[in-house]
């Protein structure tokens, strides 16, 4: 069974991880500054791809945003690739012009 958490590292590194049956198998690699929520990176352990997992990260990720009233910047290409294929399904969260 699968299960995905967000966990802080340090002061505003972090990770949102995921477990199926109590083993970590993927991972996004996020920051937390000034009320957003920065995704770098998406890995799911090779033996474990094409199950949907980093589709569960994301759920997570975005879930943990909207309950804390944070904006994603997406850095990592899974997530901005999916924010941009699913924009309506991510508008509340995705910051857009974080670079400006």
């Amino acid at each position: 069974m699968e299960s995905t958490k967000v966990v802080f590292l340090g002061h505003s590194t972090g990770e949102v991880q995921l477990f199926t049956d109590d083993v970590k198998v993927g991972k996004m690699n996020i920051a937390l500054t000034k009320g957003r929520l920065t995704v770098f990176h998406t890995e799911v352990s090779p033996e474990y791809e094409g199950r949907g997992f980093a589709k569960l990260l994301l759920n997570q990720l975005v879930s943990y945003a909207k309950e804390n009233d944070l904006r994603i910047i997406p850095l990592c290409a899974y997530v901005n690739t999916q924010f941009r294929r699913y924009p309506a399904e991510y508008d509340d969260v995705w910051l857009k012009d974080w670079h400006q």
